[in-house]
């Protein structure tokens, strides 16, 4: 299909998508009480922030084409924004929820209300705080389902149940060192630890099922720094969707999930009768880093089963932490449901082709200061060579809106200012110990309103290699290809998937090698693109898309809405207040 008749073709789709979407939407309307409580998943009562006093927070249940409507009270002691994870945004890019990106943040005794459509996404996504850290508890479900006429793309299951996986810690998430990222304590199932830990024995959360029936799992990783990996013992799973979009079915023992990442998987209750552990478990891919190595587990129990001791429950066997080949095997291995509900071909022509080295580097350690990373400098993030630095007056969204100069450069390269052997990184010349560290800027890259950008990104050795959940907000896309080592497009590209690729808003990069997305920048407004492991926000491994204006006042972005949060202090993205930051490191 010609250039011009494909991106014409898309924009009639969404049109189309829309305008039906209005016709049987409904508003769905959520009061968000953001406050402090004591709670305690382990052997030590915590106070911690939360959303109504939940952890995890509410589950929002929308359907495809519905308005929705949140009321942000903050009654806690932190600075807050609510990012809506995965949600497109479209001509709503100011609800983003993104600290100092598309708003100042909800101050203490402070409101503000989300209010957005979710139009051409079925699935589960979630809600989070995007401010540094809050994450950990401020986070919940978010699932949209299809519209009341039109049926799931599989065989509707008996019941349907969230599992939200998390990372906790025996301290106020508030003290919590943003360098290095913070060893946790457990992880948790649902808000419950299980009776792998001592002072949670009788604190599991269970499942119960029955014979021959299917059940629909909502996955959803919300640790802060963590892939975890999933397992049912003597179970095997259906994948029919990640990060709410729908894929070829895919049978699986086991599943890996970044932080970020969610999947919608058919379990079938097809065993014996008798009871069987879920179970959590990390995945760590970066040399020398320590992570409790303990699973978390929670409890299916078929009904009739003749004891509800957890002791004879069959126990699910682990892959090692760092098996890199089964979580490459299962990410690499998914496609989309070509054909299927909101599913776009893939386009062909690519108007804007960037290549992003991504990975950890140095910056120097504070006059003074003790920092024990390499070099006895302190680490930083780096994409092509960039450190992103937050604004600190306005936001970014609104300095573009309003031409404000001095927040921001449209400089964010194409390609990384060296050429080197990326994943065998060595330090030989003077250039290569630069390339050691980052420039510290506020860089964005601008894209041309309906163009193609598709990224090759790239992950390095610098300091070490390691799988980086990137996240892009605002879009869907394209996963054409995995690899390891240095991409290579001579041999790399023909293996690229144009037919039926997995489509995500998080991939993870593979330790030592690469990803090639693809997508077109049809949503107009700052979009970041992102390490979604919170303990490198602060470290920089971001950049932020604009996407210019369309050439109608329908795909031009519109202007702040009235009440949104103002910035009255000094908004540095860690000012909180009883934010403990470790500069050291």
């Amino acid at each position: 299909m010609p250039r011009l008749h494909y991106h014409l073709a898309v924009q009639a789709f969404l049109l189309l998508l829309l305008f039906s979407s209005i016709a049987s939407a409904a508003i769905v309307e959520h009061v968000f009480q953001v406050k402090n409580v004591m709670v305690k998943p382990l052997c030590k009562e915590q106070m911690i922030p939360t959303v109504n006093g939940s952890l995890p927070g509410p589950t929002i249940d929308v359907r495809e084409g519905d308005t929705l409507v949140v009321h942000v009270i903050n009654n806690s002691t932190y600075n807050v924004t609510i990012h809506w994870h995965g949600v497109f945004q479209l001509k709503t890019s100011w609800m983003d929820g993104t600290n100092m990106i598309t708003q100042c943040p909800i101050q203490p005794n402070n409101n503000f209300t989300y209010r957005f459509n979710v139009t051409g996404q079925e699935g589960t996504l979630l809600w989070h705080a995007h401010v540094v850290n809050l994450r950990a508890t401020l986070h919940g479900a978010l699932i949209i389902r299809p519209r009341s006429d039109r049926p799931y793309p599989f065989p509707k299951p008996y019941k349907e149940v969230p599992l939200i996986l998390e990372q906790w810690w025996n301290t106020d998430v508030g003290l919590l060192k943003l360098r290095p990222a913070p060893l946790s304590d457990s992880y948790l199932i649902n808000g419950l630890a299980g009776d792998s830990y001592p002072c949670s024995k009788n604190r599991m959360f269970t499942l119960k099922v029955i014979q021959g029936k299917t059940y629909l799992l909502r996955i959803i990783n919300t640790a802060l720094n963590t892939h975890l990996f999933f397992k049912i013992a003597n179970h095997n799973v259906t994948v029919v969707a990640v990060d709410a979009v729908y894929t070829t079915p895919y049978i699986s023992d086991v599943m890996i999930l970044t932080p970020g990442q969610t999947i919608d998987a058919l379990l079938t209750a097809d065993q014996p009768t008798g009871l069987y552990y879920m179970a959590i478990s990390p995945y760590i891919s970066a040399h020398r880093q320590p992570f409790p190595a303990q699973s978390t587990t929670a409890l299916i129990i078929y009904e009739g089963a003749t004891s509800s001791s957890s002791s004879h429950a069959s126990i699910p066997s682990m892959p090692e932490m760092n098996d890199i080949q089964t979580a490459h095997r299962f990410s690499s291995n998914i496609t989309g449901l070509a054909g299927g509900p909101h599913w776009t071909p893939v386009p062909h022509h690519v108007d804007e082709r960037m290549f992003i080295t991504m990975g950890l580097g140095l910056e120097a350690c504070p006059t003074g200061t003790k920092c024990p990373g390499e070099l006895g400098q302190r680490y930083a993030g780096s994409l092509n060579n960039r450190t992103f630095v937050y604004p600190e007056t306005i936001p970014l969204q609104e300095a573009y809106f309003y031409n404000i100069t001095g927040i921001y450069n449209d400089d964010f390269p194409d390609q990384p200012p060296l050429k080197f052997d990326y994943i065998n990184f060595k330090v030989n010349t003077d250039h290569d110990y630069k390339m050691m560290f980052p420039e510290r800027k506020t860089s964005v890259k601008t894209l041309r309103f309906n163009s193609t950008v598709e990224i090759v990104v790239q992950n390095t050795g610098i300091i070490t290699t390691e799988s980086h959940p990137m996240h892009l907000h605002g879009f869907n896309f394209y996963v054409l290809g995995y690899g390891f080592g240095n991409y290579d497009p001579t041999h790399d590209e023909r293996k690229l998937n144009l037919v039926n690729p997995q489509m995500r808003n998080t991939v993870g990069v593979p330790p030592a090698g690469w990803v090639v997305l693809r997508f077109i920048a049809s949503n107009p407004g700052a979009w970041m693109f992102h390490c979604h492991m919170d303990a490198h926000l602060p470290y920089g491994i971001i950049m932020v898309f604009i996407v210019q204006n369309g050439p109608t006042p329908e795909t031009s972005l519109l202007p702040p809405p009235s009440d949104i949060p103002q910035c009255s202090w000094d908004p540095k993205i860690y000012d909180s207040p009883t934010t403990n930051i470790d500069l050291s490191y």
